[in-house]
């Protein structure tokens, strides 16, 4: 692959940018390490700050805002790694704003990236999990099931050449996009608002996750026949995903308790496994 990220590419309207084009290569490779550290807490924080770090080292020179830097976003993400670098892009664009503006809210790029993530993941899913994957199987099976070595050849390239593109050109238009709102924002003063409602639709997406990812249902009925009535059918009545909400607040009440997440998991894991073996689950 031999495209490139031009300086000339990169937007040039401030005279203190100092994110450039070798920044953005850096970024890009270190996007592919994404699934290798997934990890049950929050899942591809630690990648995300991964891939972040040569570009949070050179905007914050001084250690103790390196350290607010990479904290700030040690918190959960999730999305499709194969188009993670247009949040990257957009998260590099906003530090670069934020270390050169201190008045700046540092809520706003986590917002921003919660309010993302979910959107995007949906997008990034869909195509290349549920479309892309699917077609490259296709082909490749098609020619290896007839004895054909091109089979697992054009299986890899089908998916991975527009993989590796996107990917690429993501890293570029991210920052580009995130450097042109960024200043749009600054111009107009709409900074305090575009912070609250990104701050909003960041809350609705990990209502939506929980109310989707978390799964609890009640076998348990009463009476025979006809007159039989499900526990989890009452549940439902009074209102749908009532289980899946309640044990949401109940980890969210242990987490402002500060009872550590390895423990809640655990705790989680250990009423699951006595819940299902005496039939409540």
């Amino acid at each position: 692959m031999t495209t490139k990220i031009s300086e000339e590419c990169l937007p040039q309207e401030q005279s203190e940018q100092q994110i450039n084009a070798r920044d953005l290569r850096r970024v890009f490779w270190r996007s592919f390490q994404m699934e290798f550290s997934w990890n049950y807490e929050r899942q591809m924080n630690l990648a995300f700050v991964y891939a972040l770090i040569p570009v949070l080292k050179k905007l914050y020179p001084q250690k103790e805002d390196l350290k607010n830097a990479l904290k700030r976003h040690l918190v959960f993400f999730n999305t499709t790694p194969h188009i993670v670098t247009l949040l990257l892009g957009i998260t590099t664009a906003m530090e670069e704003k934020n270390s050169q503006q201190k008045a700046m809210d540092d809520g706003a790029i986590e917002n921003v990236k919660a309010s993302l993530m979910g959107p995007l993941a949906g997008l990034g899913d869909s195509f290349f999990w549920g479309t892309l994957r699917l077609i490259a199987t296709g082909i490749g099976t098609s020619l290896a099931l007839k004895g054909n070595i091109l089979g697992p050849i054009l299986f890899l390239l089908v998916f991975n050449v527009p993989h590796l593109l996107v990917r690429w050109f993501f890293t570029r238009w991210g920052y580009v996009l995130g450097t042109g709102v960024l200043q749009r924002i600054q111009r107009s003063g709409m900074m305090e608002n575009v912070t609250y409602g990104a701050s909003i639709i960041g809350l609705m997406v990990v209502g939506a996750m929980a109310a989707s990812m978390i799964d609890i249902t009640i076998p348990i009925a009463f009476g025979t026949g006809e007159a039989k009535t499900n526990v989890q059918d009452i549940l439902n009545d009074i209102m749908p995903c009532l289980l899946p909400l309640v044990s949401f607040g109940i980890v969210y009440w242990l987490l402002g308790r500060k009872v550590k997440p390895l423990s809640i998991i655990g705790g989680m894991a250990l009423v699951g496994i006595l819940g299902s073996w005496i039939g409540l689950f």
